[in-house]
């Protein structure tokens, strides 16, 4: 006999990133290959809270969190999703069952992670939260950190970083009271900083909020995970978005950048946009599927690095001392036309 779990997840759509949150860790049992079981009845199916990011632009709608919504919703799980824009609540709803439910939330608005969180709390009662998913994912404006400005880093700090921390901070008390977990996505570029503007930056933070926050949420008895993608085929890493967030940046820099750096430095950056769309990978679920075992294992790993990029080359250059990392990109990346 299956023990009845809820879990909750909440979803955002826009911006490629999700967030979701799981509820009632009551009458957890474990069966099979160390995850926890439920019953799949329409009144005792899981509750799942999904918060993701879609881009605004149409058909940019089938990120990471776009698929787990659907994937959880085809394990039985009913799920709650709190979209950027109703046009994206209503793609979800069209292609998923009617377990799914939707509302409208921006987590760059303080007062809407408000007015969503007491929505949460109105569903959940008593039971607390099982479990919440940060995934945030605007990758946008990137490139050498001289070309930005501060407002090109506090754009993706407010979504990729800030976002995360509001929406966290606002549901904690219910996550404690379920002893659940808390799974947030950062990026393999947590790890190694190969890219200037705010994205590195951002999941660096995600890191180490996570790391401290595992810490500190020990002795309650919730656990925190990382999942730390490499390219995957999204939104993030569209060689349309980033071209076009290349262009935008070399075109505001003054004219002494653009003499330091010269056209061919800005023509072989759009070659490598060119070569990330070939590199990276297409199969999704390999991420979502870490983000399943995370919310379902009974024991979940610390972190997760789906991709083969992610294990076999970014993690190891991690561990690297920093002298042979510098080497590695100073060598791989185009030089600046006055560089020494």
């Amino acid at each position: 006999m299956f023990a009845t779990v809820q879990i909750s997840l909440f979803s955002v759509s826009d911006w490629s990133g999700f967030w979701m949150w799981c509820w009632d860790g009551q009458g957890l049992s474990t069966e099979g290959r160390g995850q926890w079981s439920w019953a799949h009845s329409a009144s005792d199916s899981p509750t799942v809270l999904l918060n993701t990011f879609w881009s605004r632009k149409p058909g940019c709608d089938s990120g990471f969190g776009n698929l787990l919504a659907r994937q959880l919703d085809l394990r039985g799980l009913r799920v709650l999703a709190a979209c950027l824009t109703e046009k994206g609540a209503e793609q979800l709803r069209n292609q998923t069952s009617d377990r799914l439910q939707t509302v409208i939330l921006d987590v760059t608005k303080t007062d809407s992670v408000a007015a969503a969180t007491e929505w949460v709390k109105e569903r959940v009662g008593d039971r607390g939260l099982w479990g919440l998913v940060n995934n945030a994912g605007i990758s946008t404006p990137t490139a050498p950190n001289e070309w930005l400005t501060k407002q090109d880093f506090m754009k993706i700090l407010d979504v990729n970083l800030l976002g995360v921390i509001d929406v966290t901070l606002s549901v904690l008390p219910l996550v404690r009271k379920a002893r659940g977990r808390v799974v947030n996505v950062s990026s393999i570029m947590g790890r190694v900083a190969l890219l200037g503007g705010g994205y590195c930056m951002s999941k660096y933070g995600v890191e180490a909020f996570s790391d401290s926050l595992r810490r500190e949420l020990s002795y309650f008895g919730v656990k925190v995970v990382m999942i730390e993608p490499g390219y995957f085929k999204t939104a993030v890493t569209s060689p349309k978005a980033l071209s076009q967030g290349f262009q935008a940046s070399w075109n505001q820099a003054s004219p002494e950048i653009k003499e330091l750096y010269g056209e061919k430095f800005m023509a072989n950056l759009m070659k490598s946009v060119d070569l990330l769309e070939t590199t990276s990978c297409q199969d999704l679920s390999l991420v979502t599927n870490c983000m399943e075992h995370a919310l379902t294992a009974c024991h979940p790993r610390t972190r997760y690095s789906p991709g083969w990029d992610a294990k076999f080359i970014y993690l190891p250059m991690s561990y690297l001392p920093s002298f042979l990392v510098d080497l590695m990109v100073y060598w791989r990346n185009p030089r600046p036309a006055k560089a020494l």
